[in-house]
């Protein structure tokens, strides 16, 4: 017994379990291969089948048309020139952007209107209208349905010469006569592209006559900045005696269609501090393919629009009313940021800008509204007295812009509502003159009223040190909030409209630094008339117009040039701003019927931007004269 090996014992039977788990796992291998295989036949199907594209497709022409088109490029290179303002850096960061191809870039929202556009909405009656049309043509003739079918045919003309030619043209409900005016509009402005017509409106008194305006921007401007302008003109009919269809005999003059232009200011909802204004009933219409493209762009680009730049249309009614608030309750409720005193007063324009985008960008870090005071102190160097000048700040910027995009209230208004509920609603101001206390600081202060309170001793009581130091960093000066006023781009619009848009333009510099022979030595030769002919001669078509920018006081010094070229001086144009002109209208209601007088700085702002508009800009330091801009060995190494 002690000697017999242990016979190792049999496997035992349990039940089944083992078989049972085998079985599981391979049922879970068969489901597996079938997905695999599943996936791989899908994947096939995919790869052979090929749907018609209908972006490609055919019948989808406007979708092609419109991914295909040549849209302009809105965006805006700096503006070089002292007078920057905020149209001028908002549409230079989109450039850069658009550089980079970032995915945020969005596209133009409205592609310009092409002559086919308009051709195509008066190809595309309906039948019905056809059909009606031959119908009366019929039952007017006399005989038989096929004698006058005959006679139609036959002789078109016969019928055509009956007709009355001294009859009055529907202005506002012929829709052939408003394809014919665009389509006029498009082939005599050929330099301009346009993004939308207005309806066509009757002259009283004039029969013949309708006023049409429309919107547009210069066809060279397909990469500058995305400023779009509004025009009127007055067109004078007639009919063909032989067709007795409409033609166009003339078109009036830049903004000769006064008809069409929409009297009056928007309105917009009282009492909203910084609110958009109430929009305005539209009543604008653009061929029907255009309408289609204008829905497709806008579906696309659906999510994107409210981080879209506003648009500048210079031509429109301007509202800069002053913004108030509704309610005492709304007033207690409002949180505010005011700045008091500064050396930022009568100083050069480009300084108080400097310091109110300071300020206006501390009220935005806060969430607060801030407290302007409209009351600009002119410098003297900019004024016909010679002394520094009270001016309004309208004058001189959009603050109908301004009001949209920021949250502002006037500085007297807020006073009177202040000094009229603030007790009674137990109201508080956080008071502080120190400029080291930051916005960082002050982000925490639940006062009503933030007031900053400056000194008398410069430069530390310039409102920008605010935004200096640790601050540059958090702080964002908003330039985009500050354009020009419409007023004064209405008048660049204006002068570019008599020039076609169709100009090339030179800044030239002379005056005091012409006769400063040792840091300027060759300026004086090099901006004489002579000189500038040799060097505009291979730059400058001839018998074009060209705007010279300058500030030599004796403008026949130019005369030699008027044999080769068509020049053009701000000072052509002042029937723009004079008496009867409707800047100084609109001016004198602005400030209450005191009269303004076309200052310095409005003559530079003005001349500055005709300038930027030419096809062909020439700088006195860049392109006339090897002389430094700021005197002798100041050049940058680069140049």
């Amino acid at each position: 017994m002690l000697g017999r090996g242990v016979a190792p014992s049999a496997p035992r039977w349990r039940g089944g379990a083992l078989d049972l788990r085998a079985a599981l796992r391979s049922g879970g291998n068969l489901l597996f291969a079938l997905f695999v295989a599943a996936v791989l036949a899908f994947t096939l199907l995919a790869a052979v089948h090929s749907p018609d594209d209908p972006l490609l497709h055919p019948s989808s022409h406007q979708l092609t048309d419109f991914l295909t088109s040549s849209t302009s490029n809105s965006t805006f290179l700096a503006d070089d020139s002292v007078l920057r303002t905020g149209e001028d850096f908002n549409s230079s960061s989109s450039a850069a952007e658009a550089a980079t191809g970032g995915a945020d870039t969005v596209p133009e929202a409205i592609p310009f209107i092409k002559l086919s556009d308009v051709a195509t909405e008066a190809e595309t009656k309906s039948e019905g209208e056809k059909e009606q049309a031959v119908t009366v043509d019929t039952e007017s003739a006399t005989g038989d349905g096929e004698a006058a079918a005959g006679t139609t045919e036959e002789n078109p003309i016969a019928e055509a010469v009956s007709c009355d030619t001294e009859a009055p043209v529907d202005c506002t409900g012929d829709r052939d006569l408003f394809n014919l005016l665009m389509r006029t509009a498009i082939e005599k402005f050929s330099d301009l592209h346009f993004y939308r017509f207005g309806r066509p409106v009757a002259v009283p008194g004039s029969p013949m006559e309708c006023d049409l305006a429309w919107r547009f921007r210069p066809s060279a401007d397909a990469n500058g900045r995305a400023t779009y302008y509004k025009d009127y003109r007055r067109f004078k009919l007639s009919r063909d005696v032989n067709t007795c269809s409409l033609v166009v005999d003339s078109i009036g003059e830049y903004h000769s269609g006064v008809g069409a232009k929409k009297s009056g200011r928007r309105k917009g909802k009282k009492g909203k501090k910084g609110k958009h204004d109430a929009p305005v009933t539209n009543t604008d219409f653009v061929p029907a393919k255009t309408q289609m493209r204008l829905d497709e762009n806008a579906a696309a680009n659906e999510g994107a629009t409210a981080a879209a730049e506003p648009m500048l249309v210079v031509g429109e009614a301007v509202n800069d009313s002053l913004p108030v608030v509704a309610s005492e309750s709304d007033f207690s409720r409002g949180r505010y940021l005011i700045y008091m005193g500064g050396g930022e007063r009568c100083k050069s324009m480009n300084h108080f800008i400097w310091g109110f985008l300071c300020a206006l960008g501390e009220a935005q870090f806060l969430n607060r509204t801030l407290v302007m005071d409209l009351n600009v102190c002119l410098n003297a160097r900019y004024t016909a007295s010679g002394k520094d000048e009270e001016k309004d700040f309208r004058l001189y910027f959009d603050f109908e812009h301004l009001k949209q995009s920021a949250s502002v209230i006037d500085q007297s208004q807020f006073w009177q509502d202040w000094n009229k509920w603030h007790k009674k609603d137990r109201l508080k101001n956080f008071y502080t003159e120190d400029i080291k206390v930051t916005p960082m600081k002050l982000r925490d202060v639940k006062d009503t009223l933030i007031m900053r309170k400056f000194g008398n001793v410069e430069p530390d009581n310039y409102w920008s040190r605010v935004c200096e130091g640790e601050t540059e960093g958090v702080i964002k000066r908003p330039w985009h909030f500050l354009w020009k006023s419409r007023r004064l781009m209405e008048i660049v619009s204006a002068i570019s409209s008599r020039m076609n848009w169709d100009f090339d333009s030179v800044h030239i510099v002379r005056g005091e630094k012409a006769q400063n022979k040792q840091l300027w030595p060759n300026l004086d030769r090099d901006t004489s008339p002579e000189s500038l002919l040799m060097t505009l001669n291979d730059k400058v078509g001839a018998d074009r117009y060209l705007y010279i920018a300058t500030d030599e006081p004796d403008k026949s010094f130019f005369d030699p040039l008027k044999e080769k070229y068509k020049t053009q001086f701000l000072g052509d144009f002042k029937d723009l701003w004079d008496e009867n002109s409707e800047w100084y209208a609109e001016t004198k209601e602005l400030s209450n019927g005191k009269l303004v007088d076309f200052d310095g700085y409005m003559r530079v702002a003005v001349d500055t931007e005709v300038f930027l508009r030419g096809k062909r800009h020439l700088e006195t330091f860049n392109d006339l004269t090897r002389d430094c801009k700021d005197g002798v060995n100041t050049c940058p190494a680069s140049s």
